[in-house]
């Protein structure tokens, strides 16, 4: 159903394939088009009527709904049509009830189910409507859907407490990183553009990857290795889809901290897809919605290895800093490039500069290897090892504080030979401009003299 005045139509192709992953079984796809939806059905008398033939011809056991449906408008639709009713926020909730494999995620889902339903409880079970107290029947008792919504307002509360926990881990682990200055990267994108499989590409991980909608839930953390910049960690977290219910995103709180907690965000879009720009706006929206909207990003553009003749490369703004790089996951093309776009864009504070070691510095020298920041190395006269490294100034300072060296006459050093370089190119800039407008001149005198002889 399309409903006049909505920002876009739903693309029936993703509904199917959101059918298809909850496991069912679709034998017909029915349209329609409403000025307003009914309050009691969504749907008008003669579009039941149509549903309700269809039920009878192919035996069906659910009706399938892509929008949002109050929970009186499920429970009219299920009493008229004789079988069960799943808007589109039950199905998503169906799928991620499927997929969820960690302990954590399965909490998150429950959480989400649980609000879902506490809205939609009925009372089935009539004999007790009414439950009477005790020895001396003190009068009427809780009425079954008040202990239903009790006992799941009991559970609420009880997964809270545990999701809080686990929270707080994930606080405790981004602090260490902090404190070590590693920064975090998280994949971020519509579901089914390739995320896990740019994880595994990444990471060299065999993480689960299907063609399908939420092939994976569940949050993973890796650590990778960036050219000139070392160590990073790399996140991997649950796609985003739209009309994304809010249950979820309530839910997934403490999964989604590692996407606004992040230094970087990979925006990996299906540069295959067609609606692919429409795609990229919700995934901005929700991006928005859960307070990443200031965090940088770098886009990703996937599946290249769908396109005739595309090659990938890295696009860069006018500064020369990288905004977009087309890759393939799954062939492994532009993943070098990937990386190094990577680094160039959290490494705006790069410093190179060279430090000369004594004999005894071997483990200063070792994690700086460690690191991957050394560039070059060479031995002079004196026996002292020259390296010539580039890294960023906070990481710099931190190996240096860890070997007990101080890294501040280092780097006065390294600005002062800075400063004489510069010097050195303006006076040799200098000296250029003047010996060429001195031959200017005495080629204009020359030029006047033959002029006034002639």
């Amino acid at each position: 159903m399309h409903l006049d005045g909505e920002r876009d139509i739903l693309d029936p192709r993703e509904f199917e394939e959101l059918v298809l992953s909850a496991g069912a079984c679709p034998v017909e796809l029915l349209t329609g088009r409403l000025k307003t939806p009914s309050p009691r059905s969504f749907v008008g008398a003669g579009k039941l009527e149509e549903i309700t033939q269809l039920i009878q011809l192919h035996q069906a056991e659910v009706v399938l709904f892509d929008h949002p449906l109050t929970p009186s408008q499920e429970r009219n639709l299920e009493k008229a049509l004789n079988c069960r009713v799943l808007d589109r926020t039950g199905l998503i909730l169906d799928i991620f009830a499927q997929r969820a494999r960690s302990y954590e995620g399965k909490l998150q889902v429950e959480l989400a189910q649980l609000q879902h339903s506490l809205t939609r409880l009925v009372r089935g079970w009539t004999h007790l409507d009414r439950q009477k107290g005790g020895i001396g029947l003190r009068g009427v008792g809780e009425t079954q859907l008040e202990i239903d919504q009790r006992l799941i307002h009991g559970r609420i509360k009880t997964i809270n407490k545990s999701l809080e926990k686990v929270r707080k881990q994930r606080e405790q682990g981004r602090r260490s990183r902090k404190r070590k200055e590693v920064p975090t990267i998280s994949l971020v994108g519509y579901t089914n553009a390739g995320k896990s499989s740019l994880f595994n590409a990444l990471c060299q991980e065999d993480i689960y990857v299907a063609n399908q909608l939420f092939a994976t839930l569940d949050s993973t953390l890796r650590r990778i290795q960036l050219p000139d910049l070392g160590s990073a960690i790399l996140a991997d977290t649950v796609g985003f889809i739209r009309q994304l219910p809010h249950q979820l995103v309530d839910a997934f709180r403490a999964t989604l901290e590692e996407t606004t907690e992040a230094d970087l965000l990979l925006h990996v879009i299906d540069c295959h897809n067609e609606e692919r720009m429409v795609l990229k706006t919700e995934v901005d929206s929700v991006l928005a919605g859960i307070g990443a909207k200031n965090i940088p990003v770098l886009l990703i553009y996937n599946k290249i290895d769908l396109l005739n003749g595309q090659a990938p490369h890295v696009d860069r703004d006018e500064n020369g800093k990288p905004w977009r790089v087309w890759i393939s996951a799954k062939t492994g093309a532009g993943i070098p490039e990937l990386l190094q776009a990577i680094s160039d864009t959290l490494g705006e504070d790069m410093m190179e500069l060279q430090l000369a070691l004594t004999p005894d510095q071997g483990r200063f020298r070792a994690r700086l290897y460690q690191h991957g920041v050394v560039q070059q190395e060479n031995t002079d006269e004196a026996g002292l090892i020259r390296l010539d490294i580039r890294m960023p100034r906070e990481e710099f300072n931190r190996v240096m504080r860890e070997a007990g060296l101080d890294p501040a006459p280092v780097l006065e050093d390294a600005e002062t030979i800075i400063e004489e370089e510069e010097m050195q190119i303006t006076e040799s800039d200098l000296q250029e401009e003047t010996e060429a407008e001195s031959l200017y001149t005495q080629t204009r005198e020359g030029e006047a003299h033959k002029a006034a002889s002639s």
